[in-house]
C-alpha cells in the first residue's frame, strides 16, 4: 500500500439545469451576501446580466471585462470597480478567464466567490490563480479563492460551440491526468481523476455529434468537476508548466493549447509513470492513451499542433527555456533538450509517441 496524504477542502455543488438563474441567488443568500459584484467576458456578458438579474436587489453590477490569462491591469480594475460598489462578495460567470479574474478578487479584495463556469476546465474546483505580467504568467496556490460554492448548469453550456466544448474538454482531462502521476496523489484522487476523464471523454463525441444534448453536457460538467478536484488536490507537473508558458508568454490561446500538447506530454512521461497511464488506458478503453487523446481531437475537429495555434517553431527554444527555469515535480525528470523535443513534436502535430 503506497502511503499518502489525503485533504479535502469544504465545496458546495450544485449541478442541474436552470441552475444558474435558480440556484446561484439561494447560494448568495446562503452565504449572507448582500452586495455581489457579477464577473464575465464580453463574450458572456449576456448570460452574467440574466444572473444579475435573478439576483435582483443583491447584485452590485456587472463588470465584464474578463481576459484570458488575466492580465495584471485587469485584475486591478477588477478590484477598483468592487471596493467602488461596496461589494461583499463576487459571482464569476463563465469560462476559464471569468473564473480567473474571480479568484484574483477573492484574492485581493477578499470577495467570497460563487463560480458559475460555462465551460468544462474545471479551474472552479482549484484553489490556483494565475496572473500575467510582462509577457509572463505566474500562478499560485491561496485557499482564499476556492469558491464557497459553484454552480454547474448544462443550459449554460448548450451556446458553447462544439470546437471549444471539444478543447474545453480535453483541458479538463489535462487536470486528471497530471494529478495521476503528481507525488501527492492518494487513492481516492486515482479514483476520482479516473472517473473524471472516464466521464469527459465518453460526453465529448455525444455532445460533438448533437450539441443540444443536455444529458451530454451535464455529463461532461460532472466530469470536469471531478477533474478540476483532482487538480486542486495535487501537484501540476511538465504539461501544465509547457501551457503556462505557451499562454502566458506567447498569448496562445488556453483550452486549444491544452489539447495540443496534452498528447505530446503524456507520451513523454508514460515510461516514467506505468500506473497512471494504466489509469488512463482504461479510462480512455484502450492501451495507448496519448495517442487516444490525438485521435479524438482530430476526429472532432480540434486542433492538433503548436503550428495551428499561431506559434513560429522558432519561439520553441525560448518555450522550453522558460518552461525548464524552475524546478517542479514530474514523473520524469525535466530537461531544456527534452522539452524541445516535446515542443518540436506537437509543433509538427504528428501522432505522439514515447521516444519524445
Amino acid at each position: 500500500m503506497r502511503e499518502f496524504v489525503h485533504e479535502t477542502r469544504p465545496m458546495r455543488v450544485v449541478l442541474r439545469p436552470g441552475a444558474a438563474t435558480t440556484a446561484t441567488p439561494d447560494e448568495v443568500q446562503r452565504l449572507g451576501l448582500r452586495r455581489v459584484l457579477v464577473v464575465s467576458g464580453p463574450r458572456g456578458a449576456d448570460t452574467a446580466r440574466s444572473v444579475a438579474h435573478a439576483l435582483g436587489d443583491a447584485c452590485a453590477g456587472v463588470h465584464a471585462e474578463a481576459r484570458m490569462h488575466v492580465p495584471v491591469e485587469v485584475a486591478e480594475r477588477a478590484v477598483e470597480v468592487a471596493r467602488s460598489l461596496g461589494a461583499d462578495g463576487c459571482v464569476a460567470v463563465g469560462g476559464g478567464s471569468a473564473i480567473g479574474l474571480g479568484k484574483l478578487l477573492a484574492l485581493r479584495a477578499g470577495l467570497p466567490l460563487i463560480a458559475v463556469p460555462s465551460t468544462y476546465s474545471g479551474s472552479e474546483m482549484t484553489p490556483v490563480w494565475g496572473l500575467t505580467e510582462n509577457g509572463a504568467k505566474r500562478t499560485g496556490r491561496d485557499p482564499s479563492v476556492l469558491p464557497r460554492s459553484v454552480v454547474y448548469d448544462p443550459e449554460l453550456t448548450l451556446s458553447l460551440p462544439v470546437g471549444l466544448s471539444v478543447t474545453s474538454g480535453v483541458n479538463a482531462v489535462a487536470h486528471a491526468a497530471e494529478a495521476l502521476y503528481a507525488p501527492d496523489v492518494s487513492p481516492l484522487i486515482a479514483l476520482t481523476a479516473e472517473e473524471g476523464v472516464r466521464a469527459v471523454m465518453r460526453a465529448l463525441p455525444e455532445l460533438a455529434a448533437n450539441p443540444r444534448d443536455l444529458d451530454a453536457r451535464s455529463r461532461a460538467l460532472y466530469g470536469a468537476w471531478l477533474c478540476g478536484a483532482v487538480l486542486g488536490a495535487t501537484t501540476m507537473g511538465l504539461h501544465h508548466k509547457l501551457c503556462h508558458v505557451l499562454g502566458g508568454t506567447f498569448g496562445l490561446p488556453h483550452a486549444d493549447t491544452h489539447t495540443v500538447v496534452l498528447p505530446y506530454a503524456l507520451a513523454h512521461n508514460a515510461p516514467a509513470a506505468p500506473e497512471a497511464m494504466a489509469a488512463l488506458g482504461r479510462a480512455l478503453d484502450t492501451d495507448d492513451a496519448p495517442g487516444a487523446l490525438w485521435d479524438l481531437a482530430g476526429r472532432l475537429g480540434a486542433p492538433r499542433s503548436l503550428a495551428e495555434l499561431g506559434i513560429e517553431e522558432a519561439d520553441l527554444a525560448r518555450a522550453a527555456r522558460e518552461a525548464t527555469r524552475q524546478t517542479y515535480p514530474n514523473p520524469r525528470p525535466v530537461t531544456t533538450e527534452g522539452v524541445l523535443d516535446v515542443l518540436k513534436a506537437a509543433h509538427r502535430g504528428l501522432p505522439p509517441h514515447t521516444t519524445y
